[in-house]
């Protein structure tokens, strides 16, 4: 990976439109593609309801086609009509201080801390890292960094466990304006930590936090990873940039986020929850504040290899977001948009457990040439979806990897799979953390 050092250019529009306007003019759209949606269904629900009942047949279709297309729509028009703020500067010189909490990371962590000792970023950077329990050698890897590497290391531990436990230990020698959280095994590209502090000084003063952008690393690794590679890649930004246009990104991830150190403490640090970059975002919003997100921001993590291990981690981010709802309900976010992003977390439930019981069985009787199930959602949502992805690979490619002199990989197998089949394995874990916490089962972090 090789920084970019000159300034990125681009066009000044003739006209101007505001959030609010685009916000409302993609909710427009949407309704419209609804209620078309709704005509041309209108035989699979008649068909549906002479088994089910009307009322059940629409709250099947609904979860399959109504409202997932609904949310394309919006997504399709917002991606379209997003432009992304110009850098007022692209070459700031704020001292920010990178907060890495650390499990045994033996293996990793010394990389990590070499990806950031290489960054172009010319302010101060800070590294503090907050051993929180190893049982291994991450203490000798992050002395030799410091080293070696001849880095502004500090290395403090934590006793208690759990990251929110390490962070907020951390917190506690903050010095800076700006602190940045980096997961131990996290690799960031060389201008990712000056397009994160770039991002936060060119927007608005009520911006309080900057989600950077995640890929996989290891998605030559296995089968599943090349699948997750396409997640990452559209699946995740796409959601990332729609939320970051409204002003709402809702997860300022800890993987690597940046965060005002005095917003952070004025909501007292991260929370007890296993989704603590979650909570943490949505106190930040119910401030008043604004999350932002930066697609330049990127940064190379490792997903989860097997199947087993990816519903662990799903099924956790899943969790997280009920705690968030629980603890803020999408009506008390004090912002139209937050409100609106959050409520569509909330409708993630409905959309899931429809999804979950409905969608195989449908998959069924569509081999039997019965259709009512598999038909809406194959003309009403499914081009939606490849017409999002296509503008964001467009986008990906174009802005994204050309200035950051990165190369997208070859992985057709991979997008087949994730376009056909990855919804059939998400919808049942996510399902299944919703659970987790419903039940309040035992809280696991790996």
């Amino acid at each position: 990976m090789e920084p970019n050092l000159s300034p990125i250019s681009k066009k000044e529009t003739r006209y101007y439109f505001t959030v609010k306007k685009k916000f409302w003019f993609s909710h427009i759209v949407s309704f419209v593609w609804l209620l078309f949606s709704i005509y041309l269904s209108l035989p699979w629900l008649k068909d549906l309801s002479d088994i089910v009942t009307l009322p059940i047949a629409i709250l099947i279709i609904g979860g399959i086609a109504y409202v997932p297309g609904y949310m394309s729509t919006f997504l399709v028009i917002s991606l379209i009509i997003d432009k992304q703020p110009n850098f007022k500067n692209e070459f700031p010189m704020d001292p920010v201080t990178v907060l890495v909490a650390a499990y045994n990371e033996e293996g990793a962590i010394f990389n990590t801390l070499k990806y950031v000792s290489e960054q172009d970023y010319t302010g101060e950077i800070h590294v503090i890292v907050i051993n929180n329990n190893s049982t291994d050698g991450t203490d000798g890897e992050v002395l030799r960094a410091k080293k070696e590497l001849n880095s502004n290391i500090t290395l403090i531990h934590e006793s208690k466990p759990g990251k929110f436990h390490a962070l907020n230990e951390g917190l506690k020698q903050v010095k800076t304006p700006y602190v940045i959280t980096l997961d131990a095994d996290t690799l960031i590209h060389p201008s990712a930590i000056r397009y994160l502090v770039s991002r936060i000084k060119s927007s608005p003063s009520d911006v309080c936090a900057v989600a950077g952008s995640m890929l996989v690393r290891n998605s030559r690794e296995t089968f599943w990873t090349r699948i997750q590679e396409w997640d990452y890649f559209l699946g995740i930004s796409s959601i990332k940039r729609l939320q970051g246009l409204y002003q709402g990104t809702l997860v300022a991830q800890g993987a690597f986020s940046l965060y005002k150190t005095d917003c952070v403490m004025e909501v007292k640090g991260w929370p007890d929850a296993i989704g603590e970059d979650i909570v943490l975002t949505w106190r930040l919003l119910q401030k008043e504040w604004k999350v932002f997100f930066e697609p330049l921001a990127v940064a190379f993590t490792d997903a989860p290899t097997t199947l087993g291990h990816f519903a662990k981690q799903r099924s956790r981010w899943a969790r997280g977001m009920v705690e968030g709802l629980k603890e803020i309900k999408p009506w008390e976010q004090p912002q139209v948009y937050t409100k609106y992003l959050t409520g569509i977390n909330l409708l993630m439930l409905y959309l899931d457990l429809i999804y979950t019981l409905c969608w195989l069985p449908g998959l069924v009787l569509a081999f039997f040439g019965i259709n009512v199930i598999v038909g809406p959602m194959t003309l009403l949502v499914l081009p939606l979806t490849f017409i999002s992805y296509s503008i964001l690979y467009y986008y990906q490619k174009n802005y994204v990897f050309r200035n950051l002199n990165l190369r997208i990989r070859h992985n057709r197998i991979g997008f087949l799979f994730f376009i056909l089949f990855y919804q059939m394995i998400m919808s049942p874990v996510s399902l299944y953390g919703y659970l987790q916490e419903f039940f309040k089962l035992k809280r696991v972090w790996e």
